[in-house]
């Protein structure tokens, strides 16, 4: 933002019926000044916040005002804070899916799921899902090194650069963590939500999906609204007990992998609690990280 200095202009007239005196001395122009209440007054209650968060442990936590936060913010000159990257991961049935729409649609970021981008790269005919259809039509299993690089292209487009981004489920191993970490994407907080094995089997075997709408039902906890509905759901193939037991055997052998490469960035959500509670404790930590990055911004633009 530019700094003005208005200039007195004096007619011709007056000028020539003086004698000619010294210009007057223009004050230099005043350096644009930065206006935050968030590093003034509330800077030590502000750094105790940020201090606070240790996502090893079980947040319980609620949302902070930060609408308030943001619209008491000063004008500032040349000030951008660095966008949110967080990866979540989860069993099936661990609410997953539920917290990604929460997230985005509040903080904006780009939501990255690697099967959604492995069934558009397949869709449009590109060379990345060229060679992973030709995988998938002996009945093999995608490489890992053809899916890093859909989520790696992904990752780097302009808006997952300037938005931040939610990579979904993804990195399953530590190979795939690894690969993306040599790519230069690390994320500021994993998210694990975290669900006793018998409540995600019930969840799990009760699940049922209307063929028609698309919509997820629940036989216990989302019963279909009318007997014509429940008439036409279906279960999916997998979703009984034995073969559940198998996938979630599958997915805490891989998460563990991951946990250990980002063990000082974990964030435990007790994901047996209602979706709300869940939903708040993770958003009371991301609060905390933009303050935290509007901070480092700010101290780097002073």
């Amino acid at each position: 933002m530019g700094c003005h200095v208005n200039l007195v202009t004096q007619s011709m007239a007056t000028v020539s019926a003086r004698p000619k005196a010294p210009p007057p001395r223009t004050p230099p122009p005043a350096a644009c000044s930065i206006s935050n209440p968030l590093t003034s007054s509330n800077s030590h209650s502000q750094s105790s916040l940020v201090s606070s968060f240790s996502p090893s442990r079980y947040q319980t936590l609620t949302p902070l005002r930060s609408r308030r936060a943001m619209s008491n913010t000063g004008v500032r000159c040349g000030y951008k804070a660095e966008p949110l990257r967080i990866m979540i991961s989860g069993a099936p049935a661990s609410g997953k899916g539920t917290q990604c729409e929460l997230i985005k649609k509040k903080y904006d970021l780009v939501h990255v799921a690697a099967g959604d981008l492995l069934r558009a790269e397949i869709a449009c005919g590109s060379e990345n899902g060229k060679r992973a259809r030709a995988y998938m039509d002996k009945g093999q299993l995608v490489p890992d090194e053809i899916v890093v690089m859909m989520v790696k292209d992904r990752l780097s487009q302009p808006d997952s650069r300037e938005k931040g981004w939610l990579l979904d489920g993804y990195p399953r191993s530590s190979s795939q963590a690894i690969a993306l970490k040599e790519f230069g994407f690390e994320p500021d907080l994993f998210i694990l939500l975290d669900v006793p094995e018998d409540i995600l089997v019930d969840r799990v075997v009760g699940r049922r999906s209307d063929p028609v709408t698309g919509k997820i039902y629940h036989l216990k906890y989302s019963p279909p609204e009318t007997l014509e509905i429940a008439a036409r759901l279906t279960q999916r193939f997998d979703d009984t007990e034995e073969k559940v037991k198998l996938r979630l055997h599958t997915h805490h052998q891989n998460v563990e992998a991951v946990l250990s490469l980002y063990e000082d960035i974990t964030l435990k959500v007790n994901g047996s609690l209602t979706k709300d509670d869940v939903y708040a404790q993770i958003d009371g930590v991301l609060v905390k990280l933009l303050e935290k990055k509007r901070a480092t911004s700010e101290s780097l633009a002073a």
